[in-house]
């Protein structure tokens, strides 16, 4: 799905489980096709991405139609002049709002990065279901804003603060994950790249580009009684 365009700029929705490219971290399988493929295919043009999401991640994705264009993008990403929202579910009722300044480890597994990330929190539940080693089971619905762009950063980070996301196979909690599949059916990872707003680098003007969310988010919108910003 087109999100936005111009001359210089294609922003597309990127779903759950796709990859943006081909990568030799990713693991990915060689007839596993990719973001860029799928748009190469739809539209018989190349593109560049100016950005990442993890595989698992859904929403925007930001790409250049030209190579030469893709710097002055990124830019705006390094100095910190585009702001990124992702909204996640996460165990637990989170803190109301606070800023986690915590390093972590870049695509150099062996170097941490400083990284930081503020959130809030907008609506949480409780439920009647019991999970190891409680008889309820807690949820709180965040906001994230991302002032670095780190490797993994937010589901890192999350769980630093004992609030992992939802349907996180690496830093998730397992038997949340596995209550979430048996009761609702849903596997995915709840971390969605909701919007980036920005001034555009040759236009001068200011941009927003909002993405909506996955079909499984409203699943559990409508089980758990939340209304999605």
């Amino acid at each position: 799905m087109i999100l936005y365009e111009d001359d210089f700029v294609v922003a597309v929705a990127k779903p759950n489980n796709m990859l943006v490219h081909h990568s030799s971290m990713a693991r990915n399988q060689a007839d596993e096709q990719t973001l860029l493929e799928l748009l190469h295919e739809q539209f018989e043009n190349t593109y560049y991405p100016i950005h990442r999401l993890d595989r698992k991640t859904s929403g925007i994705v930001l790409c250049a139609k030209e190579k030469k264009v893709v710097s002055a993008f990124q830019e705006l990403f390094t100095t910190n002049e585009i702001e990124k929202v992702y909204y996640g579910i996460v165990r637990g009722f989170s803190p109301e709002n606070g800023v986690i300044d915590s390093p972590v480890k870049g695509r150099d597994a062996n170097v941490h990065k400083e990284a930081l990330t503020h959130f809030e929190s907008i609506t949480n539940v409780t439920l009647p279901i019991p999970v190891q080693p409680f008889s309820t089971s807690r949820y709180s619905l965040v906001k994230l804003l991302p002032k670095t762009g780190r490797m993994h950063q937010l589901r890192i980070h999350l769980n630093k603060i004992n609030h992992p996301l939802i349907g996180d196979p690496k830093y998730g909690d397992r038997f949340h994950n596995r209550m979430f599949q048996a009761e609702f059916d849903v596997s995915n990872l709840f971390l969605h790249a909701a919007s980036l707003s920005f001034t555009h680098p040759f236009l001068n003007t200011p941009v927003v580009i909002r993405c909506p969310f996955p079909r499984h988010w409203y699943k559990i919108a409508e089980q758990f009684q939340w209304k999605l910003p």
